[in-house]
């Protein structure tokens, strides 16, 4: 639906940026389950750059953009791991073996020691964990890169667990599937009206909602622009709006370093004047409230002290 060079990614899941590499390997820690787990910079004192996480009952998928050089692994994983290289390279190292590049899609067995080494402005997807070993194949990537073109125009969470729970059952299917690298027939350029809507609300922070005036731009009627949008993306017009909004308070939450966030701040910087009704919409999106989101990274920081869950917002 996007240009098939560049997905879009995981913005509305981000959990961390600029960030201290000690936070970063305290997240993958986390997020992938072993305590073992690795991760190196380049540059300690630098910025790595920016994580991101959709965590579900399926398991977890991450989206890793590099701001430098990054080594990642040492210890084994209970289950196995599956990564694409989405823009960039990054190289793979099994059981101290040799290194091999990651083209596009490469996976680490249960049990394997391994060392993934990222090259700076990367962007690498993990999927964890899945059962046995999984095969790299075309196919395996396909179902990696829809997952990714659909991402941006999830409903709420709950569609974000459905699609996630269908890409991890895919990957763990044997079938190898035709031959296929980000192959264009794959993913069909985005309707040219649909696509001016689409950028004018994403990247326009400032814009108002205004049906008619977006329907000017993109070159469409109205009812057209409503029907095309539902149809392609699964979101009305006003829906994606509201979507913007929220993971750009996302990301004012998980960049903020001030002791107390002031969540009805940047909630109200982005238009949702009723708190109540946008911490409601904030969970339906992400699966939690605004406050655990500040929560998930405060406790990846150094000197983290529980007073900040007694003092935050109740929101």
């Amino acid at each position: 639906m996007s240009d098939p060079a560049s997905p879009p990614g995981l913005d509305a899941y981000l959990r961390l940026n600029r960030a201290s590499s000690g936070e970063w390997r305290r997240a993958l820690r986390q997020l992938l389950g072993s305590q073992q787990l690795q991760c190196r910079g380049e540059r300690r004192q630098a910025v790595f750059g920016s994580l991101s996480a959709l965590e579900t009952d399926s398991g977890v998928i991450c989206m890793l953009n590099t701001a430098q050089r990054l080594s990642l692994g040492d210890g084994p994983l209970p289950a196995s791991l599956v990564m694409m290289v989405v823009e960039g390279g990054c190289q793979l190292q099994l059981d101290k073996g040799v290194f091999a590049p990651v083209q596009p899609v490469a996976s680490v067995g249960p049990g394997q020691t391994f060392t993934l080494t990222i090259e700076p402005g990367s962007r690498v997807m993990l999927v964890y964990p899945l059962s046995g070993r999984v095969a790299a194949s075309p196919a395996k990537a396909e179902s990696l890169l829809r997952f990714l073109y659909r991402a941006e125009f999830f409903g709420d969470y709950r569609h974000a667990c459905q699609s996630a729970g269908q890409l991890f059952a895919e990957l763990e299917d044997g079938g190898s599937g035709p031959a296929c690298e980000h192959d264009v027939a794959l993913f069909p350029p985005m309707d040219r009206r649909l696509a001016r809507a689409v950028a004018k609300i994403r990247d326009e922070h400032q814009w108002a909602f205004n049906l008619q005036e977006l329907a000017s731009h993109s070159g469409a009627s109205e009812r057209n622009l409503y029907y095309l949008m539902k149809r392609e993306t699964g979101l009305t017009p006003y829906r994606f709006y509201q979507r913007c909004r929220l993971v750009r308070v996302r990301r004012r939450l998980v960049d903020c370093q001030c002791d107390i966030p002031h969540v009805s701040w940047y909630a109200a910087n982005e238009g949702f004047s009723h708190l109540g009704r946008f911490a409601a919409l904030y969970r339906q999106h992400f699966g939690e409230l605004p406050s655990e989101t500040v929560l998930w990274r405060r406790q990846l920081q150094d000197g983290f002290s529980s007073a900040y869950s007694s003092a935050a917002e109740p929101w």
